[in-house]
């Protein structure tokens, strides 16, 4: 039973991959590419290649061939430094991209609009790298150089060697292309991370609620009856009075927040109550974990 679950979460895992590296890259050959926006990462230089190779080579050299070239010395490198484990499913990410750059034909979904381009290529790129990074798989490029860099230069982070390698070539987008492109590529970058991250954390938000009351019983009480969810008792001291007190905490969906606020006046219109965001929440009445991140 176990090998078989085992299976079948890495069937999703590949089917996610495989359908995260074709969004990407098809924001990147009917968005990004059509009007020259650089995003960084080694298909953002595929875009710069193409463009300055267009001279020499009708159409320049296509982006799959360019990212291809690009990572394959990476991964060897890679593969003598970290070994055969560490460049597992990033492999197929990476040939995956480029399968999806050559397969995807180059159509310029915007019209030349870049505030729909870096809006709607953000969007459609990173969900696609949501897709990946739940996948627990990459594209290799400025990632798997960034890894390969901090392996020797512990006091940098992976993120910050990151930032700097796709700033430049952003940087290098900048020259070839101008700073109107560069300026829309750096809002791209920004919904593309923030759309990833929200696939990452989870899209199902809910509330948490800290109760400071002399009433906690009572509160406790109806919370758990009317609204059928969990309080916790943390003990607590003020710090001003000296006073031991119970904080109740709980978590409920946005809607049922109302409703404990109003609980909560009724019981004790004193109470001092923090509400804040749960991003994700998995258990009993919430989300369930399936080993998948969603």
């Amino acid at each position: 039973m176990q090998s078989f679950l085992y299976r079948q979460s890495r069937i999703w895992d590949y089917f996610l991959l495989v359908i995260g590296t074709g969004l990407v890259a098809a924001s990147i050959q009917c968005v990004y590419d059509p009007i020259r926006l650089v995003t960084g990462g080694f298909t953002g230089l595929a875009i710069i290649v193409k463009e300055v190779t267009g001279s020499v080579i009708p159409g320049g050299v296509p982006l799959w061939l360019t990212n291809l070239a690009l990572n394959i010395p990476v991964f060897l490198i890679a593969l003598k430094v970290k070994g055969k484990r560490f460049i597992g499913r990033t492999l197929v990410g990476t040939f995956l991209l480029s399968a999806w750059l050559y397969v995807i034909p180059s159509v310029d979904l915007t019209g030349g609009d870049f505030i729909l381009a870096s809006l709607f290529g953000g969007v459609i790129g990173g969900v696609g790298m949501g897709f990946i990074l739940l996948a627990k798989a990459t594209t290799g490029g400025t990632d798997m150089v960034a890894t390969l860099i901090q392996h020797y230069v512990r006091h940098y982070s992976i993120v910050q060697i990151m930032q700097v390698l796709d700033g430049l070539i952003v940087l290098c987008g900048l020259y070839v292309f101008g700073v109107r492109a560069a300026l829309y590529a750096i809002v791209a970058i920004f919904v593309t991370s923030k759309v990833s991250d929200t696939l990452m954390e989870g899209l199902k938000f809910s509330k948490a609620a800290y109760i400071i009351t002399d009433q906690y019983e009572l509160v406790a009480k109806k919370i758990m009856e009317e609204l059928e969810r969990g309080v916790t008792g943390l003990h607590a001291r003020g710090m001003y009075s000296g006073d031991e007190k119970c904080m109740l905490y709980c978590v409920v969906s946005p809607k049922e927040i109302v409703r404990v606020k109003e609980i909560v006046a009724q019981a004790d219109p004193a109470a001092f109550v923090i509400v804040s965001d749960a991003r994700e929440v998995l258990g009993e009445g919430f989300g369930e974990y399936n080993g998948n991140g969603i």
